[in-house]
């Protein structure tokens, strides 16, 4: 379970991003995973600004419930500026035709040696042979970098990285260059490193609902004996409408194990049964 503290020490930084409204993106991402220091890395302001502007305006989709990221993210002319308390810096790449350079871990196998640095126990993927970065010993401060929507890091970005990482896609035959939305990057690498639960995250309500009852199944096995009596059907095709037949069917689909059908349930269906048997009969007198 990734803890708070841990999460505190994840900086996601957004290397030349343009579009304010990606930038408003990748901050809801942080906020639904319970991230906060959002850095962007720009000598050029004017995306940024906007992008908290719009943080601000009442129904903006992009940066939904992200005012507070938005609100104490900052900007930094270089890229060193912006990762110089940063012990890790892990960088994201969708490969494309780039000539690899340096090793290059899947998001799969880079997310526990992320969680390593953060303070949080993972077990690795790797062997001691292959990691390309001494684990710490303390928790430090790490850096996940994104680069531009058009471009992504350039080599020279990525060559501040101790680390890289991809995010693996599906390859058409034929595609030259596989990449996805900036928003949607943060949020899959932030949901790889808290696919293990989040300390402090409101927990799913566990629902526990009576499950149907021998009574029921037999409530339910009459009334649809008499529906399929009321419309003919047993009388066209008796085999398929024999009691007991009709009985091992609704107990198949109201049997008390983990799928079966809940009291709750058993109710609504035999209060549709009733309607429909209703009007069977009704036309059968008219």
């Amino acid at each position: 379970m990734l803890s708070t503290a841990a999460r505190a020490r994840l900086t996601v930084v957004l290397v030349n991003a343009r579009n304010p409204s990606n930038i408003g993106a990748a901050a809801r991402a942080m906020q639904d995973f319970g991230f906060s220091d959002l850095r962007i890395a720009n000598d050029f302001a004017a995306p940024f600004e906007a992008a908290q502007l719009e943080a601000l305006q009442p129904g903006n989709p992009a940066a939904v419930a992200a005012h507070d990221v938005m609100r104490n993210a900052r900007r930094f002319d270089t890229l060193p500026a912006a990762i110089a308390d940063c012990a890790l810096v892990v960088a994201t790449t969708a490969i494309g035709q780039r000539q690899l350079k340096h090793p290059i871990l899947t998001l799969q196998q880079a997310a526990p040696l992320i969680l390593h640095a953060l303070g949080t126990p993972a077990a690795s993927p790797l062997t001691s042979e292959t990691l390309p970065c001494d684990s710490p010993r303390h928790p430090t401060r790490v850096a996940l970098l994104f680069g531009s929507e058009k471009t992504g890091l350039t080599n020279d970005q990525l060559s501040h990285a101790t680390l890289l990482t991809t995010i693996p896609m599906y390859s058409p035959e034929g595609e030259r260059h596989l990449s996805m939305n900036l928003g949607q990057s943060v949020a899959v690498c932030l949901y790889e490193l808290t696919r293990d639960g989040l300390e402090s995250s409101i927990a799913i309500p566990p629902l526990h609902e009576a499950p149907a009852t021998a009574d029921d199944r037999e409530r339910l096995t009459q009334l649809l004996l008499d529906l399929l009596h009321a419309t003919g059907y047993s009388r066209r095709f008796p085999a398929n409408a024999s009691e007991p037949l009709v009985r091992q069917l609704i107990h198949q689909l109201a049997a008390p194990h983990h799928e079966g059908m809940t009291h709750r349930q058993a109710e609504t269906l035999m209060g549709i049964l009733r309607q429909v048997l209703w009007h069977a009969r009704n036309e059968t007198s008219a």
